[in-house]
């Protein structure tokens, strides 16, 4: 089976995935729930009690492990996550489809919320501080991290330009340089661990559970999107024994069987099928860029040698 080659990324997802066209209907209204949320608790602060995660009022107003992740309570945290939802989406909706990538962003949503309150739990019974039960926690970036893994699965060798950095480095990055700041602010806790959990989660569920419309199977068994993949080659050693021990719990028992998981029969995984499934994700991904190049050149946006790259 032949391989699709990556697209140049100054043609990807029609013209380029930073231009300011092609934003889907369905990002669009999500900007407009994080928008009109901010207005909201800007114009009313006692709202955040009720809609933001506190981990101490959970128990009461369960519904904010729902809603908290729509809710920016700053104008950065509306900007940077509006935009990189809008950008992002325009690459990932079109391969996943409306359907799935909403249902995407609702469950990382939900598992990074359950996750952060289940760790300021933990926090405040070893530390003792309250602040871990009363400080309000939202924001989108735990979804937009889980988004960013999606890029890392679709088209992991397309790069940024300028940087010349791929793209399967940037949920890596992204958590990097998340921890790296918080070495230099006091507000790391409101912001970090949604970053982390988004994308652990969100590699979970792509990973083990999302369903394949076109083969039926849940996840990607492939090599090049094992957990250790996100971090240098160096460290893979080291990485793999501990993964595979996370594994174990999460489809230890679903891989028992052909028909649960379709990928494994027994503990081997079916020959062939990393590669099989890991070419047909990218050929999709591809494919979907084409169609929004071609859309693009038929409305004159861009210049025929650059749908000649692809």
């Amino acid at each position: 089976m032949s391989t699709t080659q990556p697209l140049p990324l100054s043609v990807s997802g029609g013209a380029s995935p930073f231009s300011m066209s092609g934003f889907t209907r369905l990002c669009k209204g999500l900007v407009v729930v994080l928008v009109a949320a901010h207005i909201v608790v800007t114009v009313f602060p006692s709202a955040v009690t009720y809609v933001a995660l506190i981990p101490a009022r959970t128990i009461p107003f369960g519904w904010n492990l729902i809603t908290a992740g729509y809710i920016e309570q700053s104008i950065y945290g509306v900007v940077v996550n509006t935009l990189g939802l809008l950008f992002i989406g325009k690459l990932l909706e079109p391969v996943w489809g409306p359907r799935e990538f909403i249902k995407f962003i609702f469950i990382v949503n939900v598992l990074t919320s359950v996750c952060i309150f289940i760790t300021a739990i933990s926090l405040y019974y070893i530390k003792t501080q309250e602040t871990y039960l009363y400080m309000p926690l939202s924001g989108f970036h735990g979804v937009i991290s889980g988004l960013l893994v999606g890029i890392k699965q679709i088209i992991p060798d397309q790069e940024l330009p300028a940087l010349k950095i791929k793209m399967k480095w940037l949920p890596s990055i992204n958590v990097l340089c998340s921890i790296a700041t918080s070495f230099f602010t006091l507000e790391a806790m409101s912001y970090l661990p949604a970053i982390i959990f988004g994308t652990y989660m969100s590699w979970i569920y792509l990973r083990y559970w999302q369903r394949k419309s076109e083969t039926k199977y849940r996840g990607d068994p492939s090599e090049d999107f094992a957990f250790s993949t996100f971090f240098p080659e160096i460290l893979r050693p080291v990485i793999d024994p501990i993964a595979s021990i996370f594994h174990r719990m999460l489809c230890g028992r679903s891989s028992a069987s052909n028909d649960a998981q379709g990928y494994s029969l027994g503990a081997e995984p079916l020959p062939g099928s990393d590669s099989i499934e890991a070419t047909r994700r990218r050929e999709r991904g591809a494919r979907a860029l084409e169609e929004r190049l071609a859309a693009a050149k038929s409305a004159g946006e861009l210049p025929t040698d650059a749908a000649q790259n692809v």
